[in-house]
């Protein structure tokens, strides 16, 4: 049996819409692809956030699959368009779909979808060989766990997902599938890295930020859960055969310290030399010898979700970390000259222009390399979004929802949310003192990469503000 896998993405001026920080390997796919390839299938699959894939190539992709999967994240019109195209061209073919958007919404995105077939709840490496089992005529869909599926009369649900409890069980992401494209684009379409894919070494988080959308809030027995440290670095010694660098996606890298040095040790152990970039980190786990350690293992970028600079709005969204935790720990990345990446969070329920301002100078303040703002939207899963529907501010069906004022989720209107993050952008990107210590700091790592990246940052930043608000 042939699978075909699809990512699809969204295209402004016939380039594809990138989000920060930069593009990645579908590595849910990967993983899918390479379960399915385990047990003898075969896999293809098609990355529009990449390759601009013609109705003419889809076509021929169709003629020798037997089954379709696709995944998304918020974006439901993208696959309902894909979905007809592919249900033109072939009027049979099962159509699959997961991701974040069916895990929370599963039933609602068989709605929107209506050429869907099934819809993927939470993990799909095990669903995927019980559907696989279906289209052989063995199971039925009623006794598969994690999916609702169509009828000629309704929408039903299959069996209540499994969590996969051994993350070890799992193969490695199936990385030939995509290896002929180039990842690590910025949203400004300009290289970060070279030569690199992506790797996932945990699944959840263990804290409970507001903002953040939990599968534990929607899926029984959903908890975070870690692969070993062997496991992650057998990955490593495989995927460096091929890559220089690897984005490492984790929501919490370094939750458990003493994994994260357990490692970083085998790392240097076995003689792995790539670079790394650390997606996901938290202030509260700064630590100097472990720095140090990530430092000589070749990490050379973390990004840090900081979020606000207002010890309050912190407390809001449950953060769970200080203004003097934010500090030290930047100044620790900067000392050891990681790049320093950041984001910020805008519009607050409880924010006021005043606390905005304070964010702003706050970032300013840090030696932080490049900053990204953005405005609050009420997602679905998060602890927002699920007090938001509590109280009838947002409907249950409503995936996401930006802070705003006239929907009462907020203290601005959209248009005020827009200008003060472009506000906030060319006050921290247009500081003479910030743009003459990066041209230093990239002679210094004799890396013009992200010099030239900085420009183009600059120059986007600089066209948003010359445009309307209600225009951006």
């Amino acid at each position: 049996m042939k699978f075909l896998l699809i990512r699809p993405a969204a295209r402004f001026e016939g380039k594809p819409i990138i989000s920060f920080p930069m593009t990645h390997p579908p590595l849910g796919l990967l993983y899918l692809g390479a379960v399915l390839e385990q047990e003898g299938h075969k896999v293809e699959i098609l990355d529009y956030l990449v390759e601009n894939i013609t109705r003419e190539q889809l076509k021929i992709s169709l003629k020798s699959s037997d089954a379709v999967g696709i995944t998304f994240i918020d974006n439901f019109q993208l696959v309902a368009d894909i979905s007809k195209i592919i249900r033109k061209l072939n009027p049979r073919i099962p159509i699959i779909i997961g991701g974040s958007y069916c895990s929370f919404l599963p039933k609602d995105s068989l709605v929107k979808i209506p050429e869907a077939d099934i819809s993927v709840i939470g993990e799909g490496e095990q669903v995927i060989l019980e559907i696989v089992n279906h289209l052989n005529g063995t199971k039925k869909l009623s006794d598969i766990h994690g999916i609702y599926y169509r009828t000629k009369k309704s929408i039903k649900s299959g069996k209540r997902p499994k969590i996969i409890k051994d993350l070890d069980t799992l193969p490695f992401p199936a990385r030939h599938l995509v290896e002929k494209h180039e990842y690590g684009i910025s949203p400004w379409h300009y290289k970060i890295m070279n030569n690199v894919t992506a790797l996932i070494s945990s699944r959840g988080c263990p804290f409970s930020c507001g903002f953040c959308s939990k599968y534990s809030n929607v899926i029984e027995d959903w908890k975070f859960r870690m692969r070993s440290a062997e496991n992650v670095v057998n990955e490593l010694i495989e995927i460096n055969k091929k890559y220089n660098s690897v984005v490492i996606v984790d929501d919490n890298f370094l939750a458990d310290k003493k994994r994260a040095y357990q490692i970083f040790d085998m790392i240097l152990e076995s003689n792995i030399d790539m670079e790394f970039f650390i997606e996901g980190a938290r202030v509260d786990t700064a630590d100097k010898k472990l720095y140090k350690k990530m430092k000589k293992a070749g990490v050379k970028t973390i990004l840090y979700g900081l979020e606000s600079g207002n010890q309050d709005v912190l407390d809001f969204y449950n953060k769970n970390i200080t203004l003097n935790q934010i500090q030290k720990a930047i100044k620790l990345a900067r000392e050891m000259n990681f790049f320093v990446y950041t984001s910020f969070i805008i519009g607050a329920p409880i924010e006021t222009k005043k606390q905005i301002e304070n964010t702003i100078k706050f970032a300013c303040s840090l030696p932080i390399d490049l900053a990204n703002f953005g405005v609050l939207t009420y997602l679905t899963g998060s602890s927002l979004w699920i007090e938001a529907v509590k109280n009838k501010k947002i409907s249950p069906s409503e995936y996401a929802i930006i802070a705003e004022k006239s929907n009462n989720l907020g203290n601005f209107t959209k248009s005020e949310l827009i200008e003060y993050t472009i506000n906030a952008y060319k006050a921290f990107y247009f500081r003479p003192s910030y743009i003459l210590k990066q041209i230093y700091r990239s002679l210094l790592r004799n890396d013009i990469r992200l010099l030239i990246n900085g420009l183009k940052y600059l120059t986007i930043i600089n066209k948003w503000g010359k445009n309307s608000p209600q225009n951006v």
